[in-house]
């Protein structure tokens, strides 16, 4: 498998598992009767935590051969994503200043993605 072509998987699991992790999370935590004890016991906290000791060990792995400076640009597309699921499945009103703010994570993100994901060898 070519370099580029990892990249791109591990980018995609660490968004996808990082996002959904989060929306489970919430999930759970919004659940009536959700205090920190009952909360470890419930699946959709269980699939959050699982999913994101899933994004940690992915992050890792991608930091272990591209550029921090890709990397974190490009993963950030996962607070875009987080703030869609907060509006659709939540209902969270988003404010004008906040989709501002995802906007410029959405340009960086494209600016960080087209260069190389890994610029520099040892």
């Amino acid at each position: 498998m070519s370099r580029a072509v990892k990249t791109a998987v591990f980018v995609a699991i660490v968004v996808v598992s990082n996002t959904v992790g989060n929306l489970f999370l919430s999930l759970g935590m919004k659940q009536p009767g959700a205090g920190p004890l009952a909360a470890l016991l419930n699946p959709w906290v269980l699939a959050g935590i699982a999913l994101l000791i899933v994004w940690t060990f992915s992050r890792m792995a991608l930091l272990s051969w591209a550029d921090l400076s890709f990397v974190l640009p490009v993963t950030s597309l996962g607070y875009v994503l987080n703030a869609i699921l907060g509006l659709v499945v939540h209902g969270e009103r988003i404010t004008t200043e906040r989709w501002l703010g995802t906007l410029l994570i959405v340009a960086g993100t494209a600016l960080a993605g087209s260069t190389p994901p890994d610029s520099r060898r040892a």
